[in-house]
Formats: C-alpha cells, sequence, structure tokens
C-alpha cells in the first residue's frame, strides 16, 4: 500500500507520485512495503531533520525505514518530501518540478531499500544508476 498525505497547499499528481514509487519497488522486487509519503514545509522538515539527523536546516527529502512485520516478510517506511526545496532544486536546476519531485521519490525509496549514498563514491554512483533507470520514461 502506497499512502499519500500532502500538508500543503501545492498540488501534487498521486497518480504520478503512486507510478514512481511503484516502478522503483518492483525493479528492486522489493513489493512487500507500505509507504507512506507525506508532503510538508520547510519548517517541518527542518525541524525533523534536527531531531533525526542532528542537522539545523531544512532538506528536500528523509526517509526512515520503519517496521518489519510477519517475519520481515512486510516492511513498512515513511518519507517526508519538502515541496518548497523540490521546488527550489528545480528552478535551480532548470528542470520541472515534476521531474524534480520524481527524483525526489526515486531517491527516498531507494534509501528505504537500504540505498546510502553517503558511505561511499561507489555506493553513491550504484545510488544515481538506479535513480537514472527508474526515471526514464
Amino acid at each position: 500500500m502506497i499512502e499519500i498525505i500532502n500538508l500543503t497547499k501545492q498540488k501534487v499528481r498521486n497518480d504520478l507520485v503512486v507510478d514512481i514509487v511503484q516502478k522503483v519497488l518492483a525493479g528492486e522486487k522489493a513489493n512487500n512495503w507500505d509507504i507512506s509519503i507525506v508532503f510538508i514545509g520547510c519548517a517541518k522538515i527542518k525541524e525533523l531533520n534536527k531531531k533525526f539527523r542532528k542537522k539545523d536546516s531544512s532538506t528536500d527529502v528523509l526517509s526512515f525505514s520503519g517496521l518489519e512485520i510477519k517475519g520481515g516478510q512486510e516492511r513498512i517506511g515513511e518519507i517526508f518530501i519538502c515541496l518548497e526545496k523540490i521546488q527550489e532544486n528545480a528552478q535551480k536546476d532548470g528542470q520541472s518540478f515534476q521531474k524534480a519531485l520524481n527524483w525526489a521519490i526515486s531517491h527516498s525509496v531507494l534509501h528505504l531499500l537500504g540505498y546510502d549514498h553517503e558511505k561511499s563514491e561507489k555506493d553513491a554512483k550504484k545510488m544515481r544508476q538506479k535513480e537514472e533507470k527508474y526515471l526514464k520514461k
């Protein structure tokens, strides 16, 4: 199950969000996930970033891999996305809001699945390759 909660005034196409999540999960053979995606503002993501990562700044996305239930057969994850930061990133990179949002979603789902670009350059490269794969039309 994929749950989407939008706590902002900005409109998001839920069908496109679900499509990206499902594409990454299917490609990684990880269909046993229940994922909640929460769209929030800069103040709230800054608060979460400070609390959980000890970084006193806003960010674009935070992923939290949570519970394993039924002997690890099902997993639960939560993703928080700051739409304001996604818009800033899109403008900075000269791309559409939807393209930047799709990247953030694929990136955060890969984090839930254990990919971590902060471990090493090799891991970062592998994660970038996965993101590119899932963002191709």
